[in-house]
């Protein structure tokens, strides 16, 4: 008998200003509510990843770049990356200028520049991981 699980299609954004800062929102819910994390969440249905990352950076942020500016990051897997079950995520990555100012909406309950080389401890799930690959390889 064959074991089917359900897999979940999210994407994730890496968003760097002029500045070397990352931008990050302070989740509003579980899991990993009140923790750090990149923006970025569910593909709905009739977009691509890179359309839903341009749009959830948008939702979360108040940030809007056009999806056509992203540069894909990696596809990341892990079978244990989300407490809820099994979540694979299309990560992107933006360069934008450093006079742009976040404003928190939708489940972000904070959003702010962080500079790289001095990033929240245990971001949410895997995004440190995220942050890593798309800004070292």
């Amino acid at each position: 008998m064959e074991n089917h699980e359900v897999i979940r299609f999210t994407a994730d954004i890496v968003v760097v200003n002029d500045d070397r800062d990352v931008l990050l929102i302070k989740r509003g819910w579980a899991p990993f509510e009140g923790h750090w994390a990149l923006p970025g969440g569910h593909v709905d249905a009739g977009e691509t990843s890179v359309q839903a990352a341009a749009r959830e950076l948008a939702e979360e942020t108040g940030v809007n770049v056009s999806a056509c500016d992203l540069e894909f990051s990696g596809l990341f897997d892990s079978p244990d990356r989300d407490p809820r079950g099994r979540y694979v995520s299309a990560a992107y990555t933006v360069t934008i200028g450093s006079d742009v100012i976040p404003t928190a909406g939708d489940d972000a309950t904070e959003a702010r520049w962080f500079p790289l080389a001095d990033l929240p401890a245990n971001l949410a799930f895997d995004h440190e991981r995220i942050v890593t690959t798309a800004l070292y390889g």
